[in-house]
């Protein structure tokens, strides 16, 4: 319902009839519109936080590896849900905004540890800082380009957008600060 109509047709009656129950249904499960949205936001976080651990499981113990995969999961995770996602960030309650910053740091944690054993690969005077930085900037890349990908297109796939942002995440990783 949040990636075809939005938020202002998202309401319990028309959850209720997309998904083929009753009103009543829904509000034996939740309090409200409110309390589904939350609902909703959950699942999402949680599959961002499973398949980013999955792709970093899955991928080459490289460092451009695993950048890649991260990136790429991001991608994925955010392309199914172009919509929704921008729905989600407009507006949300402190309940709502601790769970998107849990999601995010249980990420970043994820491909920092993935990529501690290649910390000698990059060349700035502070590695670790570095990744975190890289990190958070394909984070709020993905976060960004979901939020205005309706009214400010970049005419690139989300897998073109994955593969261009984790090649400039690696170069600023493996290039020497100045």
């Amino acid at each position: 319902m949040l990636s075809t109509g939005g938020i202002d047709e998202f309401t319990v009656a028309a959850v209720a009839e997309h998904a083929g129950v009753s009103v009543g249904a829904i509000y034996r499960r939740f309090t409200g519109k409110e309390k589904l949205l939350q609902a909703v936001k959950e699942q999402l976080m949680a599959q961002l936080e499973t398949t980013v651990a999955e792709a970093l499981g899955s991928a080459r113990p490289e460092l451009a590896d695993l950048i890649g995969a991260f990136t790429r999961a991001m991608a994925d995770t955010f392309s199914h849900h172009t919509r929704t996602f921008p729905e989600l960030l407009s507006g949300q309650r402190a309940e709502g905004v601790e769970r998107g910053l849990q999601a995010l740091a249980t990420i970043q944690q994820l491909l920092t540890e993935a990529a501690k054993p290649h910390l000698d690969d990059i060349r700035r005077p502070d590695p670790e800082l570095a990744l975190r930085v890289a990190t958070r900037t394909i984070i709020s890349s993905c976060v960004h380009r979901a939020a205005t990908c309706q009214s400010w297109p970049d005419d690139l796939s989300w897998p073109e957008w994955a593969d261009e942002t984790a090649e400039i995440a690696l170069s600023y990783l493996t290039s020497p600060a100045e």
